[in-house]
């Protein structure tokens, strides 16, 4: 049969048998991979090296005539080992895995491998904050989903005026004006650039990113259960 070449993620890992494992991958160009890695829980086994937590790998696989293929090789690409030296940085890497692999169907788009890629060097880099890399990938999820929400006008049309308190009104995807509003003219700034291609690294050399951030989170959060289905 032929062998097919991509490059891969680690999604989930179920022990098989003795040892073996079934992976799924995220793939730029294959959508999601279930593969049957045989033997790969063998202490000399030639698949395991290539296939961490938290790594990119090269891999060549068979398509198998169900829906599980068969793992032929691998080699790592890069594995982004500053992750696993803080186990909050681990847990959270798990959780962003986790709700990218609930909130895509089976061929996800390659933007959904890239921004995994973005993820893991986000967290490989101490500086940057738990939350606002927490923040930024639900923005970024939300956005690829077709959800990215109005950041400059309000609801009825206006241009939105960033210096005044304004709530969210999810029905629209917008703000509205209204005297009991919480949001400030950074916070509206933050969210634009959240919701923007922005790296994580860059966005947290914002003057008083840490508070602005943790003010945004819940809204981010609310969007991400809305239109997720997380």
């Amino acid at each position: 049969m032929k062998q097919l070449l991509t490059q891969g993620i680690i999604l989930t890992r179920t022990d098989f048998g003795e040892a073996d494992r079934i992976i799924t991958l995220l793939t730029p160009d294959h959508g999601k991979l279930r593969l049957m890695a045989k033997g790969v829980r063998r202490i000399k086994s030639k698949l395991a090296g290539g296939i961490e937590l938290f790594s990119v790998s090269h891999i060549t696989f068979i398509e198998g005539k169900g829906e599980v293929g068969t793992l032929i090789s691998t080699r790592l690409v890069r594995h982004y080992g500053n992750i696993v030296k803080r186990i909050e940085r681990v847990q959270l890497g798990y959780d962003l895995i986790k709700i990218l692999n609930k909130s895509t169907e089976d061929e996800p788009e390659q933007e959904y491998f890239d921004l995994l890629v973005e993820a893991f060097e986000a967290l490989d880099e101490a500086s940057v904050s738990e939350e606002l890399i927490r923040s930024w990938f639900l923005a970024r999820l939300i956005t690829l989903a077709g959800h990215r929400p109005n950041l400059q006008t309000t609801a009825d049309g206006q241009a939105l005026d960033a210096a005044k308190s304004i709530p969210l009104a999810f029905d629209d995807m917008a703000f509205v004006q209204h005297p009991d509003g919480h949001f400030s003219a950074d916070q509206i700034k933050l969210l634009r650039l959240l919701f923007s291609p922005n790296q994580p690294k860059n966005l947290q050399n914002i003057t008083n990113v840490s508070s602005i951030v943790s003010d945004c989170a819940p809204l981010i959060q609310t969007m991400a259960q809305t239109y997720l289905r997380l």
